[in-house]
């Protein structure tokens, strides 16, 4: 595996700057960053960080897009392997949030990225809300 590159977990905060209508300099930075883990084939990210994603987008940034939009971002961003957060996604979050004493969201996103790909590394540390 020498000279392969990690696959990276994105979490929800890099892509809402990413994707935020307003410009920023972190807008500018997650955007670079997505640009090189999609030229690198190694963006991945899970079904909770798009059901989170939409919910920003359309509700909680200060230039909310339409459903539409969003969606026309979430559709985009669902052609890259996605972690589908089930049952068993749920029971192992609750013991990891319990373990490390991390938030539940802050767990999930530990255990998506787990799940999806042994070798995933987070693009974000997970942090209690």
């Amino acid at each position: 595996m020498t000279g392969e590159r990690a696959l990276s977990f994105v979490d929800t905060n890099v892509l809402v700057y990413a994707f935020d209508r307003r410009s920023s300099p972190k807008k500018r930075v997650a955007q670079r960053l997505m640009n090189k883990l999609m030229e690198e084939d190694r963006l991945r990210m899970s079904t909770q960080v798009l059901q989170e994603l939409f919910v920003t987008l359309t509700r909680k940034v200060s230039q909310v897009c339409t459903s539409e939009e969003a969606l026309a971002v979430l559709e985009n961003l669902a052609a890259w392997p996605l972690m589908v957060v089930d049952y068993a996604a749920i029971r192992a979050t609750v013991g990891l949030a319990d373990q490390a004493k991390l938030s539940f969201r802050g767990a999930l996103v530990v255990v998506a990225a787990a799940r999806r790909e042994s070798r995933c590394a987070s693009a974000t540390a997970p942090r209690k809300p």
